[in-house]
């Protein structure tokens, strides 16, 4: 009788185990992914930011065109 309920809890004790490390492995998963897809993004925010960086530096240069040849006031 006593030995069924050690073999009992020991096999309780056994699956709370494996719980507990599927769900360690599953974060340790989550972690490796957003790490990837941080690098993914990172470079393609770095293409849109000089994109954009771009663009910017043209609109300034024709708005001062502008003010130059007096079509804007301020």
């Amino acid at each position: 009788m006593q030995d069924q309920k050690i073999e009992k809890i020991a096999a309780v004790a056994v699956n709370i185990t494996k719980l507990l490390v599927i769900i360690y492995l599953g974060f340790v998963e989550i972690f490796k992914i957003s790490n990837l897809l941080r690098e993914k993004l990172d470079s393609e925010f770095n293409i849109s930011r000089k994109w954009a960086s771009k663009n910017y530096s043209i609109l300034k240069k024709q708005l001062a065109k502008r003010k130059v040849a007096g079509v804007i006031e301020n």
